[in-house]
């Protein structure tokens, strides 16, 4: 049976303006993404956003910080599960797409918005890809939905059991020109032109078994899922350069909690605090608690999960804070 992924226009955030379903995944916001989690896959099953002009011309330098999902209530994968794999971490919604401000640049960074790419996959075809659709963003407002292709036996790296997809896609949506257009590419080194991976919406939902954009109007549904004409997007549109790539990089202003010394982090971020230092930066916002009510989710000293339960607006107990 096919999962639902469906669309309402919100009144107010920015969330995600087109809000998704999963039958089979837990459902994650943050603050520019939104994504379904499935625990067996230690991955996200899909991840969808907006890009515009705006948005994909942000000046937040990459901060690099990968880490875990504690908003995935069953635990997302490790940084540490791809140490020695083979694999690159993988974004599913790019950094190069968050550079809007610091939390969306550091959220971009979950573990639950990775997975295992082959190096030259995740450095050329699928990097080319993603620039490519920046470049539409430039065009035109557009709603992005990527993952891997969780079907089949996979292999599996890390003690938590991150499955590797063989296949990855990328869905794009242009409300306004009312186009649609799909990608499937495989995981490993990409030899042809980006649109010789073009693929119906109606041929990545058969590969994945979600049904994208369901709520639409069926005959624009219809019209739009069942081909992707490439004459109407622009195959030459590339990301502009954007500020951060062309700034001076300067040394942090944060403070070291260590030695009490100054960052020696060089930093092209607008306020001069390198991503380790946000926090001390007086235009920082601290992440949304939690409503994460269950079981702590820190590891004892043995390599067990803790037995307690976490605190109120925590994913930890009182001693694992």
């Amino acid at each position: 049976m096919k999962q639902l992924i469906f669309l309402i226009i919100p009144v107010v955030a920015f969330a995600q303006g087109l809000y998704q379903h999963s039958h089979s995944g837990e459902i994650t916001f943050h603050s520019r993404y939104t994504l379904s989690y499935i625990e067996t896959h230690e991955q996200a099953e899909w991840v969808y956003y907006i890009l515009n002009s705006t948005l994909a011309n942000g000046n937040i330098e990459r901060s690099n910080n990968f880490k875990e999902d504690y908003s995935v209530s069953t635990g997302s994968a490790k940084p540490s599960d791809y140490k020695y794999s083979g694999y690159d971490r993988g974004h599913l919604a790019p950094a190069g797409d968050m550079k809007s401000s610091y939390t969306a640049m550091s959220e971009s960074f979950y573990m639950s918005n990775i997975s295992p790419q082959n190096p030259s996959f995740n450095r050329g075809g699928w990097k080319k890809l993603e620039s490519l659709v920046r470049g539409w963003a430039n065009l035109s407002e557009i709603h992005i939905v990527t993952a891997g292709i969780l079907t089949g036996e996979l292999t599996k790296i890390g003690s938590t059991g991150v499955s590797v997809p063989r296949y990855f896609y990328k869905i794009i949506y242009a409300p306004k020109e009312a186009k649609m257009i799909g990608f499937v590419m495989p995981n490993s080194k990409i030899s042809m032109g980006l649109s010789s991976y073009v693929k119906s919406v109606d041929e990545i939902e058969s590969f994945t078994g979600v049904d994208f954009f369901y709520d639409l109007d069926d005959d624009l549904e219809n019209k739009l899922e069942s081909k992707s004409d490439i004459t109407l997007w622009d195959f030459s549109a590339s990301s502009t350069t954007s500020k951060s790539s062309t700034a001076t990089a300067l040394q942090c202003k944060g403070i070291a909690q260590t030695n009490g010394n100054r960052c020696k982090n060089k930093t092209k971020n607008e306020n001069q605090y390198c991503y380790a230092h946000q926090s001390q930066s007086s235009d920082y916002t601290p992440p949304a608690r939690t409503n994460y009510v269950g079981r702590c989710n820190a590891n004892t000293k043995s390599g067990s999960r803790c037995k307690r339960n976490a605190s109120s607006g925590s994913r930890f107990c009182w001693q694992h804070k």
